[in-house]
């Protein structure tokens, strides 16, 4: 490096001296010329600027100038010639405009010396692409027979674009590398500090933002939105990339080293300005191919040799959900859930695995290529076994249950179950069942429908019908009892529509049709009986003042009744009373006579007593003992007759009061021929 510094000072003190020389020359015999001709020309340009009008127009010195003797002219021609020919040829003038960058060309040199194998920069005096450029101004040294002076505009970048270089000199690219490492070259304008310092032949890691710049483009190819066809490049890859307010850019890297196994994303590497500076972020460790860090919402000077940006829309949590978030990449999964809960594993945030710490309703920055965002919803949900599907869509494969009953009728049930999942409890159900769509087929379809499988089993399909309220409850506890070990809370369950068979429901509707015309029926028996009631009560209304005698004449009649029935209770009594007092007697008066009977019997005896007896009454009562009309048998046919004549007869000429009954006449008794006896009583008397 040294000997290369002092060769380019011993050129630039060789060319310094050459130039001095020439210059000198060039003075003096331009000197001589001037010299000789200055007086003519001042004095005729002065007599002709005497004698123009006041007015000096450019046509007007144009005129005064064709005026100078032609004697004149080749002087000055000779002269002007001499001026510009002698630096050029000999002193090796090169000026380069303001905004102008002169690429130089070596032809040859003295000593013969030629670029090392595979280079393409001369950086030590070689033959060929110098590696130094001219910047704007006299430049003298460079003469044309040993040099070339290309001038080339200098680089603008306009605002909002950037730049990029390919560079055909340099150092091979390492095989995991493609891109050229960025090195201290004062943004690729110092070709030589570029090759010295390591630079790497290629496309380059580094660009250009907005801005001017001075460039070898012997060595430097830039590309820019203005040629970017030209490269196989669309223009806005060269714009400045922006990322819109509501997304989120996922990046993928196209250079560095390859993502460990097992791995699927590189890790954040810090202090590369989100991908601006590609250097810092290869130096620091960083991974080629998707990135774990995410391009938030700005403008970002990117490279699109080295990053791809993929937009996403940020991640949006709406109200009445929160975000459980499955992390695919991240720190070694630590289980924090707890010995108590044994069927999933939680998680730190930044960790691999389910955060134990759900997102919030709102709008998040997430890399959904790397993370899983299992949206829960912490209202009721409900979930319906029918034809009826909820905006969430979770109960989309539910159908009605067909359950069979104990006395073996198939029918169908519609159900409703109304569930709650905590905002801290999502992520251990999540953990449990990976999604809430899961949630619905793993655990709530078989538990529910299982359920009334069995239940149904227990009653006939009338009894599920008349009790459906009870089978609700029951069902409501057995559920929330079941649920309640998934982290999940049964708000309710309600039994819907109830299908059973064709034929049983048609004869229910017939006998519940007959009730419904008995109550008919009845309804118009009670119409009627209010008719007539009405009627009733009209008639009444009319003959008020008549009921009210009526009523009147009721109460009395009641007044006197119930004085009859305490008259004739009283009489009763007496007449009980005097019925006593007479039983009493007579009970006496027996009691005295069969006394009397009783000595008579032991003194005559029973036979002797009862003929003495018969006797008395006989004579006491004037029993006669033989008839007034005696029938017989011997009087012929007549003796019936004549005998009924003689009892009416009788009768006739009988006392008022005195009646006499015929003795119906009795067959002769054979008692040694002798007739029987035939006693009348009469009626009074007996």
């Amino acid at each position: 490096m040294n000997n290369a510094q002092g060769s380019f000072k011993q050129r630039q003190s060789n060319k310094i001296l050459n130039f001095t020389t020439s210059f000198l020359a060039a003075l003096a015999l331009a000197g001589s010329i001037q010299t000789a001709n200055a007086s003519p020309v001042q004095k005729e340009t002065t007599n002709t600027i005497a004698t123009a009008p006041i007015e000096i127009t450019q046509p007007t010195k144009t005129a005064t100038i064709a005026q100078i003797p032609t004697g004149g002219v080749v002087p000055i021609v000779v002269l002007g010639g001499l001026i510009i020919i002698l630096p050029l040829f000999f002193g090796g003038l090169v000026v380069i405009g303001e905004r102008e960058v002169g690429i130089v060309v070596k032809k040859f040199t003295i000593a013969g010396k030629g670029l090392p194998a595979g280079r393409l920069i001369a950086l030590n005096g070689e033959a060929g692409l110098q590696a130094d450029t001219l910047a704007p101004g006299w430049h003298w040294g460079y003469f044309p027979w040993q040099y070339a002076v290309k001038k080339e505009s200098v680089v603008v970048v306009p605002q909002g674009e950037i730049a990029l270089i390919v560079a055909a000199d340099g150092s091979p690219n390492p095989p995991e590398r493609i891109l050229g490492k960025v090195v201290l070259c004062d943004n690729f304008q110092d070709a030589r500090k570029f090759l010295t310092n390591g630079g790497e032949k290629g496309r380059q890691m580094g660009f250009l933002t907005a801005g001017t710049y001075r460039i070898n483009t012997a060595l430097f190819k830039v590309i820019m939105a203005s040629n970017a066809v030209q490269h196989g490049m669309a223009p806005e890859q060269l714009k400045v990339y922006q990322v819109a307010g509501d997304k989120v850019g996922i990046v993928t890297t196209l250079d560095g080293l390859p993502i460990p196994g097992g791995e699927i994303a590189g890790p954040i590497i810090p202090g590369h300005d989100n991908y601006q500076n590609p250097q810092k972020f290869l130096d620091g460790g960083g991974r080629r191919g998707l990135q774990e860090q995410i391009l938030l919402s700005g403008s970002w000077n990117l490279n699109p040799w080295f990053v791809e940006v993929e937009q996403v829309p940020m991640t949006e949590i709406p109200i009445g959900y929160v975000g459980v978030v499955i992390s695919f990449v991240g720190k070694a999964h630590e289980d924090v859930s707890g010995a108590a809960f044994t069927h999933g594993n939680l998680v730190n945030t930044g960790h691999k695995g389910v955060w134990v710490e759900p997102l919030y309703p709102g709008k998040h920055p997430v890399n959904t290529r790397i993370m899983k965002i299992e949206k829960v919803p912490t209202t009721n949900i409900v979930l319906n076994w029918s034809g009826r599907t909820e905006r969430h869509n979770y109960d989309a494969k539910l159908g009605s249950l067909t359950v069979r009953s104990r006395d073996g009728f198939a029918f169908d049930l519609e159900i409703a179950q109304i569930i709650h999942v905590g905002a801290l409890d999502a992520p251990k159900v999540i953990s449990r069942v990976g999604s809430m769509q899961n949630l619905v087929d793993h655990v709530l379809e078989p538990t529910i429908g299982n359920y009334f499988r069995n239940s149904a089993q227990d009653y006939t399909v009338l009894d599920f019908l008349s009790a459906r309220s009870e089978r609700q409850s029951e069902a409501a506890e057995y559920i929330k009892a079941a649920l309640r070990s998934y982290d999940v809370q049964a708000i309710d369950t309600l039994i819907g529509d109830i299908q059973p068979p064709g034929e049983l429901m048609q004869t229910q509707i017939d006998r519940k049709l007959a009730e419904e015309k008995q109550k008919t029926y009845e309804v118009q028996q009670m119409a009627q009986t209010q008719r007539q009631q009405l009627v009733r009560e009209t008639a009444l209304a009319e003959i008020q003042e008549e009921m009210v005698k009526s009523e009147q004449s009721v109460k009395i009649a009641e007044l006197k009744a119930n004085a009859q029935i305490k008259q004739a209770t009283g009489e009763a009594e007496a007449i009980k009373l005097k019925a006593i007092g007479e039983a009493e007697g007579i009970r006496a008066t027996g009691n005295a006579k069969a006394e009397t009977y009783r000595a008579g019997v032991e003194a005559l005896g029973s036979q002797g007593y009862t003929a003495m007896q018969m006797m008395q009454i006989i004579g006491d009562r004037n029993v006669r003992l033989i008839p007034d009309v005696l029938v017989g048998a011997n009087n012929g046919n007549n003796g019936l007759v004549d005998g009924l004549l003689s009892m009416i007869l009788w009768n006739q000429t009988a006392k008022p009061n005195e009646v006499h009954y015929p003795v119906p006449p009795q067959p002769p008794a054979k008692t040694n021929g002798i007739p029987p006896l035939s006693i009348e009583i009469p009626k009074d008397r007996v």
